[in-house]
């Protein structure tokens, strides 16, 4: 696939880019002007407030400007539906342990697309190549109640140590704005 990269935001003038450019070579070509501006910030891995965010992945979401955070905040985990499965699991783990955070948390959205797929997915993935994923689609209809689950599934793990800050919301794609959710 091509497209073409004139007029598009990143694309720069002095530097021209042919119109065959893949996004890929774009996205290489606005690092090299990000790098030619880049100063080391000369900050370690440990987010300054030690949180830990689990979000869609959605790119509708644009989370450290939702969340008013800065580079160095946080550790941002982001997956299709923000939901917490043996991954998110595994980078809280590496997060809290080894990396000193202490919150978390979870933020799923409206509209997600995980609402519009079911766990038959995977059948259909298995007929088209031969072979049955191993992971779980994760799909819900219910929103809030999934916030739920994910929220359970952080504070049950054994492997994390610091589940009595974790706290879930949905976002609305159309306003902005966070609704908590909270176990009933």
């Amino acid at each position: 696939m091509s497209i073409s990269v004139s007029g598009l935001p990143g694309s720069s003038e002095s530097s021209p880019t042919p119109a065959t450019a893949s996004v890929t070579d774009r996205l290489v070509e606005a690092n090299k002007r990000y790098a030619a501006a880049f100063q080391d910030p000369g900050m370690g891995a440990r987010p300054v407030l030690k949180v830990a965010v689990v979000a869609c992945m959605d790119a509708r979401i644009d989370l450290h400007e939702a969340l008013g955070l800065e580079l160095g905040d946080c550790h941002t985990i982001r997956n299709a539906g923000g939901v917490v499965t043996d991954d998110t699991i595994r980078s809280l783990t590496i997060s809290q342990r080894a990396l000193g955070t202490r919150s978390v948390v979870l933020i799923h959205h409206t509209g997600c697309g995980l609402q519009s797929i079911t766990e038959d997915f995977r059948t259909e993935l298995e007929q088209e190549v031969g072979q049955r994923p191993t992971w779980a689609v994760e799909a819900f209809t219910d929103v809030d109640q999934d916030v739920r689950q994910s929220m359970a599934r952080v504070r049950t793990s054994p492997f994390l140590t610091h589940t009595d800050d974790v706290r879930g919301f949905v976002f609305d794609v159309h306003t902005g704005l966070l609704r908590e959710i909270t176990n009933k």
